[in-house]
């Protein structure tokens, strides 16, 4: 008896070994649960007769039991996501034909205000978010009236975010800042940015993010001309200006201050050279290649931040000895491609960035074009008529020094072979197609320009109302600032401030959550089932932890003063379960076990450290590993413990929503968060972006910019509430300049605060249908 036991336990473990090395079946075969056929310990033969009439019925009580639990999870997710209706987000849309719950919150008027409603910061009251105070009443004049007010105009003023450069202060602490220049005779200094102290009356604030969290000024307003009148909107191209904006053909009330010192001529303008001798005047204020790991050791043993441009002492040639301290510097990437259709405004936008980084600076930022050639025919690598025939027919001529032109065929001669098939690929690309790994041509302009220490990855259709430098600036700062204790777990939620409070109150509710969750916060490299070490790894004992994560030291200083190595614009979300399109487009991870873990920040706009690229580099070439753009950067700074920050920047939304929907919409995710079941960025909760001013298929933020740059617009709104591109005409020159009936006298023309804006494919109305084939294009792509 006891053998014949012993026969049978044999033959089960036989039989469940030989089932982990049984092969998957073949497409069109059944795969039915196995069985042993062994001898049973109850007389269930009677019942069913067959071991195959078993396995049918195994199998069957099998797929029950998943059902079961599918439809469960569906019921669970249905009632987190809001299907119950009494919310505005994620998972109310049940029917195909059912109108998202947000599109009827009644819409947001105030952002159109002009600049005769500014009202100083300490007499604002928002629309919305609720005010604590009651609004004022509307001021509603007879039309009298409002003429006898209409040459009362504010005047702009120029604005600054730079450091005083010239102070005591600060010469006391770093090398001497030296004048740029746009031309080469050193006769065109970079013109002064303007603004209005003040905003519209009612202008509503940012139901996500917050201006004053990241050191961003909210209390002034940018109008169109004081953002780009300095580079060109409002005169002539006899003038050396774009011929845009002219007198009337825009309201320009007030804004001849603008140009009172006189106007930049653009023609001839060469902002590769402008950048050089930038930086080459400016020398001393930077490492140098020779000295920088040098540099950086050195301030690593004296367990201050190695990046941070306030704590890196190096000559001491300051006064009375002091020692003066170098910076870092930055390269802006800005990824383009044959084709795109360059317009005025486009030519404003990169002139902007590259005064305000590059030369307001002192050379501290660079600006770069990428040129992704599509036409790989093209011997752009060995004849240079050829380079310079691309860059003829695709780039303004004052931008072509700053370019260089690279293909998909290149990428792949730099990363050969050798890579297995993708877990997913819904965009039926190849792995080194620009679509699927933007972050490529990244890795190599690493590895070609070791003189950068981070690298911001920009897009063509993104805009910003505001100063560039404020907002790059900023956002590092405060990446600098953060402690990697719970982290990763901050950077998953959307800082939404009228339901979180303080920033502060934010960190305990994102603490609370994750201690709830029963998960171990992640507060360094990560461990999972065939991971592989980098070659090039840190010297030091806690890899790419700082010294400040040591054992003994206050977890929460761990990594305060560190810059970020990443700094992305949307929450670090899990993939995972996610129903993000994307979130199994994975390639060369063993999957035994499952698909490693993931984080991804929805748009590639972002902020990435040379360390991070180069680890990104060797996880390419060496591991064969890869994931979709949006995934992989920080994906690779979450293995191997690299600082990864999502900077809340201030993000508006077109519509009244009630501030606990925005809460749920966004954070509907697993924990609080915005990833996991029940995600924003599933395919079907995506919708609610599409009234937000920044997201990859935003339509509210392109509709305003046009609206703030002058030109009348459908107004999106109608009986059903309406969306982008319905509705009546609003806007333009006549709204903005003359008498509105029932709105009363014109408010000039609009001015608003300091935001973030994408996708912006077109501008002019007459850009219109060009514009609308590219949006569809990428919604295509998104959508597959």
């Amino acid at each position: 008896m006891g053998r014949a036991r012993l026969f049978m336990l044999k033959a089960r473990h036989a039989s469940f070994y030989n089932s982990l090395l049984r092969p998957v079946p073949e497409k069109g075969e059944i795969a039915l649960p196995v069985s042993a056929c062994g001898r049973p310990q109850i007389p269930v033969r009677a019942i069913l007769g067959h071991c195959l009439y078993r396995r049918v019925a195994l199998w069957t009580i099998t797929i029950l039991v998943l059902l079961s639990v599918v439809c469960l999870k569906a019921d669970v997710k249905g009632v987190r996501s809001g299907h119950d209706g009494k919310g505005g987000n994620g998972g109310q849309n049940q029917h195909k034909n059912e109108k998202p719950k947000w599109m009827s919150y009644p819409h947001l008027g105030s952002y159109y205000k002009g600049i005769k409603s500014i009202v100083p910061a300490s007499d604002h009251v928002p629309d919305w978010p609720q005010p604590k105070i009651k609004p004022p009443s509307k001021d509603i004049r007879t039309k009298a009236q409002a003429e006898e007010t209409r040459m009362e105009v504010p005047v702009p003023e120029p604005y600054s975010p730079y450091p005083r450069y010239s102070s005591e202060v600060y010469l006391s602490e770093f090398y001497e800042v030296q004048t740029c220049y746009l031309d080469t005779n050193h006769s065109v200094t970079v013109p002064d940015v303007f603004a209005y102290p003040g905003m519209p009356q009612g202008m509503p604030d940012p139901l996500i993010g917050s201006h004053r969290l990241l050191g961003i000024h909210d209390d002034v307003c940018f109008d169109r001309f004081g953002r780009y009148g300095s580079y060109g909107l409002g005169y002539s191209m006899e003038e050396g200006g774009t011929g845009e904006a002219m007198p009337g053909q825009s309201e320009r009330a007030g804004a001849d201050v603008i140009w009172s010192n006189g106007k930049v001529d653009y023609n001839g303008i060469k902002w590769g050279e402008a950048q050089e001798l930038c930086v080459k005047a400016n020398k001393k204020r930077f490492f140098e290649k020779a000295d920088h790991k040098r540099e950086i050791e050195n301030a690593k043993k004296s367990l201050l931040d190695p990046l941070d441009k306030t704590h890196t002492p190096t000559d001491a040639n300051g006064a009375e000895g002091k020692e003066l301290k170098k910076i870092t510097r930055h390269a802006v990437v800005i990824r383009t491609y044959t084709g795109f259709r360059w317009t005025s405004h486009a030519t404003l936008n990169f002139r902007a960035m590259i005064s305000e980084l590059a030369l307001g600076s002192g050379g501290e930022y660079t600006v770069h074009f990428l040129v992704h050639v599509k036409d790989e025919s093209q011997p752009i690598f060995a004849d240079p008529d050829a380079y310079q025939h691309i860059l003829d027919l695709n780039i303004p001529s004052e931008f072509h020094s700053i370019c260089t032109l690279w293909t998909e065929g290149q990428m792949r001669l730099l990363y050969p072979g050798g890579y297995s098939k993708s877990a997913s690929n819904p965009s039926g690309q190849g792995f080194h197609s620009v679509y699927r790994s933007a972050h490529f041509p990244l890795q190599h302009f690493a590895l070609q320009h070791p003189e950068y220490e981070h690298v911001w990855n920009w897009e063509m259709d993104m805009r910003y109302v505001g100063h560039f430098y404020e907002f790059f600036d900023r956002l590092g700062s405060w990446g600098r600032r953060q402690s990697r204790h719970g982290l990763w777990e901050r950077s998953a939620k959307y800082y939404v401030p009228s339901v979180h409070g303080s920033w502060d109150n934010f960190e305990a509710i994102a603490a609370a959550e994750s201690k709830a969750s029963g998960r171990r916060p992640i507060s360094g490299p990560i461990l999972f089932a065939g991971r592989q070490e980098l070659q090039k790894q840190p010297q030091a004992k806690t890899g790419f932890l700082p010294e400040t994560c040591a054992m003994g030291n206050d977890p929460h200083g761990c990594g305060v003063g560190e810059e970020a190595d990443l700094i992305t614009l949307n929450p670090l979300f899990d993939a995972e379960e996610s129903g993000w399109v994307f979130s199994k487009d994975v390639t060369g991870y063993s999957q035994l076990y499952g698909l490693p873990p993931r984080r991804t920040a929805i748009i590639t706009a972002s902020r990435l450290s040379r360390r991070l690229l180069l680890a990104m580099h060797e996880e390419t070439w060496r591991l064969k590993h890869g994931m979709f753009s949006e995934m992989f950067p920080p994906t690779i700074a979450l293995h191997h413990g690299l600082k990864a920050v999502y900077a809340p920047h201030p993000v508006y939304l077109d519509r009244k929503w009630p501030v606990e929907a925005v809460g749920r919409a966004f954070n509907g995710g697993r924990d609080g968060s915005s990833g996991g079941d029940g995600s924003p960025f599933d395919l079907k909760n995506e919708h609610n972006h599409k009234g937000a001013s920044w997201y990859y298929h935003a339509e509210f933020g392109p509709m305003l910019w046009r609206r703030w740059l002058g030109f009348a617009m459908p107004a999106g709104r109608t009986e059903d509430g309406g969306k982008v591109g319905q509705g009546k005409v609003r806007g333009g020159f006549e709204e903005e300049n003359g008498w509105v009936e029932g709105r009363g006298i014109g408010e000039g023309r609009m001015c608003l605060r300091s935001m973030l804006v994408h996708p912006v494919k077109w501008e002019k109305p007459e850009e219109e249908s060009k514009g609308k084939k590219d949006e569809k294009k990428d919604e295509r792509k998104k959508s597959k």
